[in-house]
């Protein structure tokens, strides 16, 4: 199996570590029109992975993602 790296001199990604470095709340809008708000907790090549305000876990493939906004 091939293995891929981060590649952190893009700045989606190094945006996106300060994000869960910082603890930031962002929004969410994904491309079937779904609003969502969290935390981000981590992220891979293909997935982020967001804490709602209630403690839930929500996997949401970066494929989806409209754009994001830090609140």
């Amino acid at each position: 199996m091939a293995t891929t790296e981060f590649n952190t001199s893009l700045p989606s990604i190094r945006q996106l570590q300060e994000l869960i470095k910082q603890k930031t709340l962002v929004e969410w809008k994904l491309l079937n029109g779904d609003l969502l708000t969290g935390k981000l907790a981590w992220q891979d090549n293909n997935c982020v992975c967001i804490v709602d305000d209630r403690n839930r876990q929500i996997t949401i493939f970066k494929q989806a993602i409209a754009y994001y906004q830090p609140k």
